[in-house]
């Protein structure tokens, strides 16, 4: 209408657009051969491929924990273990409950195992236990057994009670529990006397289980009174004062009267178990019955351990680790019938019976083809490391060439005499060997390019002198233990105790450093260390001097690529049943060639906890070096120092140890060694033990004289790594006699000028930041001229770091019962 004068609006801005909006003009959509909605149904597609993989994680899981709930509460579920420990006042108990829970259907067969722990000497858990025994037994008579049928619950309990004070058999005992549970008197909490209801034993308890990884946990209040308010208020009160000792899903119960009991039993019975990951990866069997079956004139027997199997099938052709005795082979499995079932019915699957009424179901025998064999150490080769001894011919020819060796020339400004080039003092002259002293210090420590200081191969002057280094690392390191206790008398030994306080003292103030002999020449006592250029980028080569116990011990290509290989063994015969007793049924272990009078001490009448028979993963009976991140426990005041034999707990192994301390360098491959474990800060203990695949946790115990074993420190398993290097770290300290700028005479660290030439090409430190080197040596008795890159203070000090690798002692006696 307008013609060629028509209105013409701007454009809108496309500053917002996207760019596929603006370069949608340039696609030729006919050329492209794609349609306009092909990028909106790309959208469409992958959002539903995501609501599809969500969705079949959700089904998985579901699955997952339909299994675990059908296997705990089903036919094929083993018994749920419920341990109580905590330490309390007088007026607490503590309960042990091992549950294992079914429903209505009569095929189901469940087991409710409780051991009794009594945290408090004045405590009484007998009256508990047999309410709770007589209770789900359903009648009022005298009990035969501590484990009876439920069938009114579709439950089986069995009531352990273990002793107030006793550390170790409280840690058995929670190593295997599915619910800690915790017995309260009301009374207590309007009448106590002392501040808090936890005495001493039971924070040590409780620390202890905290470390291990707790279960479900459960507090029953008893003595309550009989009006329903009342009864509430004090639960609330209970629940207020134990929440900040206890975990978040705490449950707690009323325990006072039958309907009480009756409502936990079936609130329990439908109840979610937590338990720790480092027990869900390995079978395990908690003794019902144990017998032994000797064999002729050996020495040895045949441990046979009856329980329920938990957590994973177990094969025939698997290793074992028996608790406090060591790993052994199977010989045999016996799938018994339960021997407390909840219905009594005759059953057709029955293969034979023995004549003491026992029914065996099925048996399983190893594969000698595929058993797996039981190795500790690797047997060292002598011959491995041997060279070829040099020949007659081959000492001539090095003789001839000695005496031809031309000298190296000296490079002397133009117009220099021979008079003024005897003052110049260079590297040449460390060459020369001119003086008789240079003769006797051999080639001195060189350092290289990649910042190692090492002395020469001067191979007669540390054979002589080896007694001289192996005496300094004893002073040094702590490593020595205190003389036999039946010869020293008490002053002695208290004497001994002072003196190792005081050394621990002494290494916190002043850490690493030590004085300079006298008596004997410093590069002879300290042959075996060398300098580092830089703690951080200087290379050290982990192959190199190794001491003969690594020749004994085994290591990993990929650790980690070798843990998933295992953990998806155990996989596959969960998933299978050939030569494999399945999860849940009652079992007889036959454990061969365990030494009788280990033997016989586990089945001693006197023993108060069950004998733990734990499936051992590929690998896991083999040495090496275990490195274990530690923390010493507060309630312990004694000094720990390196190398001191002490309890290791790593889940249900127990074994003797002497560990090395060291430092955990993030961004270093090489670790500093530490004397003494120390308060307040994490440290890295390494071992020699038996693999264990992580997480596992840990915990250190400490023998003493007519007590209970002390716990010392908590932590977990950090790797398994023979090539991990740790450093043990020597400071020599010197004094400044005369001051002038940058160069200074320092004195006292070395005694004689063959030592100053020695360590000549180690870097000097100050403790206030100077840093420096050694020029030359001034006079006879050791005192030498420095200089630093700065100037240096009258009351500095002067010192110089030395460095040697550093390894665990090999353990005298692993398991001790």
């Amino acid at each position: 209408m307008g013609g060629g004068r028509a209105q013409v609006n701007k454009a809108h801005k496309t500053r917002f657009a996207s760019k596929a909006s603006r370069h949608a003009h340039k696609i030729d959509k006919v050329g492209s051969g794609k349609p306009e909605s092909s990028h909106r149904a790309a959208v469409k597609g992958a959002r539903a491929a995501r609501i599809q993989q969500s969705k079949a994680i959700r089904d998985k899981k579901r699955a997952a924990l339909l299994k675990e709930k059908r296997s705990s509460i089903g036919s094929s579920g083993a018994p749920r273990v419920i341990v109580s420990v905590l330490g309390f006042s007088p007026r607490f108990h503590l309960v042990t409950l091992v549950v294992s829970c079914g429903q209505a259907s009569s095929s189901f067969k469940v087991n409710y195992f409780q051991v009794l722990v009594a945290l408090s000497s004045s405590a009484n858990v007998g009256s508990l236990a047999k309410d709770l025994l007589t209770y789900a037994e359903g009648c009022d008579g005298k009990l035969r057994s501590s484990t009876v049928a439920s069938p009114t619950y579709k439950l089986r309990t069995t009531v352990l009670q273990a002793p107030y004070g006793d550390l170790t058999s409280c840690m058995e005992l929670a190593k295997v529990a599915d619910l800690l549970a915790f017995v309260l008197p009301a009374n207590s909490l309007y009448s106590s006397d002392s501040s808090s209801p936890i005495d001493e034993f039971g924070s040590q308890c409780l620390s202890v289980f905290r470390a291990m990884g707790l279960p479900s946990t459960a507090v029953f209040i008893r003595d309550l009174p009989a009006d329903n308010k009342s009864r509430q208020e004090l639960k609330k009160a209970a629940t207020s004062f134990l929440s900040a000792e206890l975990p978040e899903d705490c449950k707690f119960y009323l325990a006072d009267t039958k309907d009480d009991l009756h409502k936990f039993m079936w609130l329990f019975k439908e109840q979610h178990l937590s338990s720790p990951h480092w027990r869900n990866q390995r079978p395990y069997v908690m003794s019902e019955q144990v017998c032994i079956k000797p064999d002729d004139n050996t020495g040895l027997c045949t441990l046979l351990v009856s329980g329920y199997l938990r957590a994973h099938n177990l094969s025939v052709n698997q290793l074992v680790h028996v608790s406090g005795a060591g790993d052994f082979q199977i010989s045999q499995i016996d799938v018994l019938k339960d021997p407390c079932p909840l219905n009594e019915r005759k059953s057709s699957d029955v293969m034979e019976t023995e004549d003491n009424g026992i029914q065996i179901v099925n048996t399983f025998v190893p594969d000698s083809s595929n058993q797996e064999p039981l190795l500790v150490e690797n047997v060292p080769d002598p011959l491995a490391g041997e060279q070829t001894w040099p020949t007659e011919e081959d000492m001539e020819e090095a003789n001839i060439n000695n005496k031809q060796r031309k000298l190296v020339k000296r490079k002397l400004p133009r117009g220099t005499s021979e008079y003024q080039a005897a003052w110049i003092a260079d590297d040449t002259d460390d060459e020369d060997n001119d003086s008789d002293n240079d003769n006797q210090a051999g080639s001195g420590m060189v350092i290289d390019e990649q910042g190692h200081a090492d002395q020469g191969s001067d191979g007669s002057d540390i054979d002589a002198v080896s007694h001289f280094t192996e005496k300094f690392d004893e002073e040094t390191v702590g490593d020595t233990e205190m003389a036999d206790d039946e010869n020293l008398t008490k002053e002695q030994i208290e004497a001994e105790i002072k003196k190792i306080k005081e050394a621990n003292a002494e290494d916190e103030e002043f850490p690493d450093e030590v004085e300079t002999p006298l008596d004997v020449p410093a590069k002879k006592r300290f042959a075996k260390y060398r300098g580092l250029k830089s703690f951080r980028t200087s290379s050290w080569d982990p192959k190199e001097s190794l001491p003969p116990d690594y020749a004994r011990i085994f290591a990993f290509d990929n650790f980690t690529r070798t843990q998933k290989h295992v953990l998806a063994k155990i996989a596959e015969l969960d998933g299978g049943t050939k030569d494999c007793a399945l999860v849940g049924s009652y079992v007889r272990l036959h454990v061969r060639n365990i030494p009788t009078d280990i033997a016989s001490k586990l089945c001693h009448p006197s023993r108060r906890i069950p004998v733990v028979v734990s499936g051992l993963l590929q690998h896991e009976s083999k040495m090496s070096v275990l490195h274990f991140s530690i923390k010493k426990h507060d309630s312990y005041e004694a000094p720990i120092k390196s190398k001191e034999p002490l309890i290791f707990n790593v889940g249900f192994r127990q074994f003797t140890a002497r560990p090395l301390f060291s430092s955990d360098n993030i961004n270093c491959n090489k670790h500093k060694m530490e004397r003494f474990l120390h308060h307040g800060r994490f440290s890295v203990a390494s071992v020699y033990a038996p693999i264990c695949f992580p997480p596992v946790p840990l915990i250190v115990l400490k023998n003493r004289d007519g007590e209970q074993p002390a716990i010392a420190a908590v932590g977990s398993l950090k790797s398994v790594d023979p090539d991990r290097i740790i450093l043990k770290k020597i400071v020599l300290t010197g004094y400044p006699q005369r001051v002038s700028k940058l160069k200074a005479i320092v004195r006292y660290m070395f005694h004689n000028p063959e030592d100053v030439k020695w360590f000549k090409p180690v870097e000097l430190w100050t403790k206030h930041g100077r840093r420096g080197r050694i020029k030359e040596t001034v006079g006879t008795h050791g005192a030498m001229k420095c200089i630093f890159n700065s100037s240096i203070q009258q009351h500095d000090t002067v010192c110089m770091s030395l460095f040697k690798r550093a390894y665990p002692k090999w353990p005298e006696q692993l398991y001790q019962v």
